[in-house]
């Protein structure tokens, strides 16, 4: 039998650095750090995972992975997790240049009697806890507890039985890439990609179309689809490129193809032949983006535009061909800065890093085969200079007042609306929906009970498809400042052309609870306001009171 314990990481904060580098320093309120970064975590606990692992970076002064609050105080204690705790890379080791151990011997110290069960490669917990124990440093209770974790662990995944159960090659040889596989990869890479902009129905592209030029560094690549942390073995011609995904649908003859340049490199030799091909085709196809070493671990940016020269060939492209076609799609594994792209062409496809199968699905998508309905986990800045940016924000006492969006001395910028590119939730598709209808079943919400918040929404064009309806609530007045908006449910709709589905969501107090200045987690009484949409982009209507 299969068996696998999954992994919560990393533990905590580890996405919030100062100056989004990896590894930063972090600080942040003990309310921020509650409201906003350990809920994922708890609800990966209340889930019964098996396994946390800590992370590089220091909170509040403490580095993670020797910080007894949050390993001992919150994780053990408050949450009752029973799992083991592993450290990350060497990260109880780098508190000696952390400077908060002074040496490997002393850091090991720490990391123990913190809470961090097993050491990962760093060798100070074998070197050191022996002699740590003997000086009364460390409680041999806490290798103990350490090692029965791990133990039990082991024992759930059945090692005892067998230690070499998963190190199988005719198991391997008859289970990787098997067809059923590759064609859930293929529905995978379809389903998760979005659809940022679509003007004029650019897409979906027709097989008819007599030429398509399929330009850029990514149509024929094999290696950077896969993304980051991807296995080795499997960079070796194991992936389906766009070029590859598109020939399914189109004859050799329709095909025209350049490279144009490269992800990095600034060599511009290759602009004259995409730019020739480019206006021989009735349609162009841009594949761009960032390479797989450019997203993941040690991989910060300053800079979060398209990289390398890709955007000049974009802009020349578009400059030799002013009203034909042009689609990007898009590989990348953070939110880029598309201002200037979403002038310059008519479609954007992100695709993000769409692995094995990525091509044939992206291929799916742009030829009409599969409805896109990917919606954004991520806000896409129109600028640098936004970042941070997410939908729920807090108001400030000077918002941006609706009826003059220009008036001074409130909190916008002078050289750019305050609103994202693309926000939280977004995502078009090749129908079209309408909702209405929106009811409460009641305005009064009490403590003990619940009220029902549902809409109606009908598939109002001429393909079938998926929705995304989003429930996102405001608490409006709060001990604490509350966030303009916030997520509260969703949930994922198939509707046929013409076909209508009312969609419901239970909303009770645990809805909408947080952890006040007192750090005590509660509700208060007060005004709510609600909405079912498609994306964060919108403005509330409705409202409910919650009385004790």
């Amino acid at each position: 039998p299969n068996t696998i314990l999954a992994c919560a990481k990393h533990y905590v904060a580890y996405g919030a650095p100062q100056a989004g580098r990896d590894y930063h320093t972090v600080n942040m309120s003990e309310g921020e750090l509650r409201n906003v970064y350990l809920p994922p975590f708890k609800a990966t606990v209340d889930a019964g995972i098996e396994t946390f692992m800590s992370a590089f970076n220091e909170l509040n002064g403490v580095p993670t992975s020797g910080n007894k609050f949050t390993l001992r105080d919150i994780l053990r204690e408050e949450w009752g997790f029973k799992g083991f705790v592993v450290s990350d890379y060497t990260s109880i080791n780098e508190m000696v240049p952390h400077g908060y151990a002074k040496d490997e011997k002393d850091a090991a110290r720490i990391g123990m009697n913190a809470g961090v069960d097993m050491d990962m490669m760093g060798g100070v917990y074998k070197n050191y806890l022996k002699e740590l124990v003997e000086e009364g440093k460390v409680s041999e209770d806490y290798i103990n507890e350490a090692c029965r974790r791990i133990l039990l662990a082991k024992f759930k995944l059945g090692l005892f039985d067998d230690p070499y159960r998963y190190i199988d090659e005719k198991r391997e040889a008859t289970t990787k890439y098997k067809p059923e596989f590759l064609t859930k990869a293929r529905e995978i890479a379809a389903a998760s990609s979005v659809l940022l902009q679509n003007k004029n129905q650019t897409l979906p592209l027709s097989k008819g179309t007599k030429k398509i030029a399929f330009i850029g560094p990514l149509v024929k690549d094999e290696y950077d689809i896969l993304g980051n942390w991807a296995a080795k073995g499997d960079r070796k011609g194991q992936a389906v490129s766009v070029f590859e995904g598109v020939s399914e649908y189109l004859k050799a003859n329709q095909i025209m193809y350049a490279k144009g340049c490269d992800i990095l490199k600034d060599d511009t030799s290759g602009f004259d032949e995409a730019i020739a091909i480019s206006k021989q085709a009735d349609v162009i196809v841009l594949v761009m983006g960032e390479g797989h070493h450019m997203s993941g671990e040690a991989a910060s940016r300053t800079n979060l535009k398209i990289p390398g020269i890709q955007p000049k060939l974009i802009k020349e492209i578009r400059e030799a061909n002013p009203t034909k076609k042009i689609i990007l799609v898009l590989m990348n594994g953070r939110p880029l800065n598309l201002s200037d792209e979403v002038n310059l062409v008519d479609a954007i496809l992100e695709a993000w890093f769409p692995g094995t199968m990525g091509g044939a699905g992206i291929a799916d998508v742009l030829f009409g085969v599969y409805n896109p309905s990917g919606k954004l986990t991520v806000t896409f800045p129109r600028n640098v200079g936004q970042v941070p940016i997410y939908y729920n924000m807090k108001n400030t006492g000077r918002p941006i007042p609706e009826a003059n969006p220009g008036e001074d001395y409130k909190s916008n910028y002078i050289d750019s609306p305050n609103s994202p590119l693309f926000s939280f939730g977004h995502g078009l598709s090749y129908t079209t929906f309408k909702y209405s209808d929106f009811k409460l079943s009641s305005e009064t919400l009490t403590r003990n009970g619940s009220i029902q918040a549902s809409i109606t929404v009908t598939n109002s064009g001429t393909k079938d498809g998926h929705e995304v309806v989003q429930l996102y609530i405001h608490d409006k007045v709060g001990s604490v400042t509350r966030p303009v908006k916030e997520l509260k449910g969703f949930e994922k709709i198939f509707l046929k052309k013409g076909e209508s589905k009312t969609v419901s969501f239970s909303i009770s107090v645990e809805d909408l609870k947080f952890y006040n200045n007192e750090m005590v987690y509660d509700v208060e009484p007060g005004e709510f306001e609600i909405a079912i949409v498609p994306s964060s982009e919108f403005k509330f209507k409705h409202h409910f009171n919650l009385i004790d």
